[in-house]
């Protein structure tokens, strides 16, 4: 009862100061993220498209090595006249001045037109402006750095290479492991369960709403209440990982001592990791739906057993997981 009590603790805590986030106008830049006074700039020219989720005055961060503008206008570029052109280096904040439409550009008809920090301003394609920035907000570029491949394959590798040595370990020095000889605790399997359900829902989200996922991405928030509601369910399912993942780790730490913990932790961020990786490409093929299914009935059962069962140490009296070395004090029990 007291452990339900800090969480809901914990929950009320964290609802409380995701309440305060404001969202941010597409127009406006009356915020942290506002390079120079100099960008200012009016909505009137601003077109209206249903299908950009940004416009005039809104801040961008440039995330690639550097950002070529042209100084003259678009009509004259497309002409092939002579124009001059300059570039904008990694981490200069820029702002939205116009959006203008060239039809007689066959490479891309939208144009951009932008300010610099150091109020230099100037012309852009819309693509490929897109792939060389990144907005302002801090959600919006965690979310762009965990959307790199390269990132998200690495720290897969990584993680499922400490898992698998935490879970051989674990099997050695006959540890605990989730879903395997676990401990009597339902928040490591609570943990997995949200993580597969999770993945199974981000992928979703890009075959079934990805303009909805792209307007959140221009315009995030981490209150769920704000947000439309398939949104909403998405990111109430990160907060429930967090928080399900504090309560697991302060779990882990009661039942085992420290070193039995740190390696049932690594295993189980191995678990989670795996369970990501799957359920995140499978469901993409529509398998993922039935697997999490499948998944959830095997969690569940795999659990009862240790929930219902255990044993206890004949020399100290401290409950046991399983017959054999007690993880308090290391007597042999057959």
């Amino acid at each position: 009862m007291k452990k339900l009590l800090y969480i809901l603790y914990i929950i009320a805590t964290i609802a409380t100061l995701t309440a305060c986030y404001q969202e941010r106008p597409a127009g406006s830049e009356q915020d942290a993220g506002e390079p120079t006074d100099s960008m200012t700039a009016t909505t009137d020219s601003m077109p209206t498209d249903s299908l950009r989720h940004y416009g005039v005055g809104y801040n961008f961060v440039v995330r690639h090595d550097s950002l070529t503008l042209i100084a003259q206008q678009p009509e004259e570029h497309v002409s092939q006249l002579e124009t001059d052109s300059f570039a904008i280096p990694h981490d200069k904040h820029l702002a939205v001045m116009d959006i203008h439409t060239v039809p007689q550009d066959s490479i891309d008809s939208v144009w951009v037109q932008l300010i610099s920090e150091d109020g230099i301003s100037g012309w852009i394609h819309e693509s490929t402006l897109l792939q060389g920035v990144v907005p302002t907000d801090p959600i919006s570029q965690f979310i762009m750095f965990f959307s790199d491949s390269h990132l998200l394959i690495a720290l897969g590798i990584v993680t499922l290479l400490i898992g698998v040595y935490a879970l051989r370990t674990a099997r050695r020095r006959d540890v605990p492991i989730v879903h395997f000889r676990d401990i009597p605790s339902f928040y490591p399997t609570l943990l997995c369960i949200i993580v597969a359900c999770s993945a199974t829902f981000y992928a979703s989200l890009q075959m079934f709403g990805a303009d909805q996922w792209q307007h959140f991405y221009y315009h995030p928030s981490l209150n769920p209440f704000s947000l439309p509601p398939i949104i909403a369910i998405f990111i109430a399912s990160v907060w429930a990982m967090l928080v399900i993942g504090i309560a697991t780790v302060e779990d882990v730490r009661h039942h085992l001592r420290f070193e039995d913990a740190v390696i049932y932790l690594a295993g189980l961020c191995g678990v989670c990791a795996v369970l990501y990786i799957i359920f995140s490409i499978s469901t993409l093929y529509y398998i993922g739906y039935l697997l999490l299914i499948a998944y959830i009935w095997f969690a569940i059962k795999k659990y009862k057993p240790f929930h219902t069962n255990h044993y206890l140490c004949g020399a100290c009296g401290k409950r046991m997981y399983h017959q054999g070395k007690c993880p308090h004090c290391g007597a042999i029990n057959e």
